[in-house]
């Protein structure tokens, strides 16, 4: 392993079931796709109302628990040339500048305990948020995810497309609209972008599956 790599597993490609399914899709139809789904987000409005906290890092917990939770989401590839598991994937995510309508990349560590992920959020935010231009952090690691809100929006379908011969990436796009109350309940469209070689259609409705789980159980945060 490489110095200051960081910690992953790597998976035994002789004994994978998706083995076939991987090699097929990095190598023969090189594609990825895009689901978007409408979340419930009652109980997470509710909770960031009560708690006098910011929506944003509070939806961006719970999806990084979610990635945190499946194998499937923190997908790499070994400096061997083999495939494996991050240990653990970083959020990497977007700001809005209201002064020029731009936006900028930042990323922050993920933590498992809700308090200290909004603190280090809180601290990254104050720290970075006011820098203009794409990287606004630098030294991303190479084990993140990448997340964004278009919190003026509440749409219902997304889909990122890269030119070129890149390979979809392994890693998640993630991507949420502004959420909208009707008789009650809070909804709003998540999205998850990601290669086949990743995901199959059962591996990326268990993400959704698990994220709704996770948005639902904000009394154990």
């Amino acid at each position: 392993m490489e110095q200051n790599y960081p910690a992953y597993r790597a998976i035994r490609m002789d004994t994978w079931p998706r083995r076939e399914h991987f090699a097929y899709y990095r190598r023969q139809i090189r594609c990825g796709y895009s689901l978007t789904v409408r979340m419930d987000v009652t109980k997470l409005a509710a909770f960031a109302k009560t708690q006098h906290l910011h929506f944003f890092p509070c939806f961006l917990y719970a999806a990084s628990r979610t990635v945190n939770q499946m194998d499937e989401m923190k997908m790499m590839l070994t400096p061997e040339g083999g495939v494996g598991i991050w240990k653990v994937s970083h959020p990497n995510f977007t700001i809005f500048h209201e002064d020029d309508k731009t936006f900028s990349d930042v990323w922050m560590q993920y933590q498992p305990d809700f308090s200290a992920f909004y603190q280090e959020y809180l601290d990254v935010m104050r720290k970075y948020g006011n820098r203009h231009g794409m990287k606004a952090r630098e030294n991303q690691p190479i084990n993140f995810f990448c997340i964004s809100c278009v919190p003026w929006l509440d749409y219902t379908g997304y889909f990122t497309y890269t030119a070129g011969e890149a390979d979809p990436a392994l890693f998640p796009i993630l991507a949420f609209g502004k959420y909208t109350e009707h008789n009650g309940v809070c909804t709003l469209p998540a999205s998850l972008t990601i290669s086949h070689a990743a995901a199959d259609g059962y591996h990326s409705s268990l993400f959704f599956h698990q994220l709704q789980e996770n948005l639902n159980q904000t009394e154990t945060w």
